[in-house]
């Protein structure tokens, strides 16, 4: 599921500095960038990369994501998390401390757990994806 974007076209900013916490970064296939607000819900998509960094203090409102445009970058700048990846109908578990990242392959169900509040960096495929919802409490 996409949600609508309110972008800015970052002409005239690339002087000026921005809170990579609060905005995401489209890179744009075409060579263009775009601010995009960092917003409650499914991640913004773009035909491109979207870049961010965001803080998180309790564990994304979904199950599971999968990006089949391409390879996603986690980089764990602070915190800990645990990265659950979905292969060939098993699942694989990788313990993230910060400095350390994971390729995410294109198409591969994942989700973040986090084990303290985190800020991870992540360069994400666009502009497909899906998300799993969480079950019915």
């Amino acid at each position: 599921m996409r949600r609508a974007l309110k972008v800015r076209p970052m002409a005239g900013q690339d002087s000026k500095s921005f809170d990579l916490s609060q905005v995401v970064v489209g890179l744009l296939r075409d060579g263009r960038t775009q601010l995009i607000p960092n917003t409650p819900g499914p991640p913004a998509r773009v035909n491109g990369f979207t870049v961010g960094a965001p803080v998180m203090t309790r564990d994304a409102p979904h199950s599971g994501e999968m990006h089949p445009d391409g390879d996603e970058l986690l980089f764990l700048l602070s915190g800990h998390v645990l990265v659950f990846l979905e292969e060939r109908g098993s699942e694989r578990v990788l313990d993230l401390h910060p400095g350390e990242a994971v390729i995410v392959p294109r198409a591969v169900w994942h989700r973040v757990v986090l084990r303290e509040p985190s800020q991870i960096l992540h360069i994400t495929p666009g502009p497909g994806g899906e998300h799993r919802p969480l079950p019915a409490t």
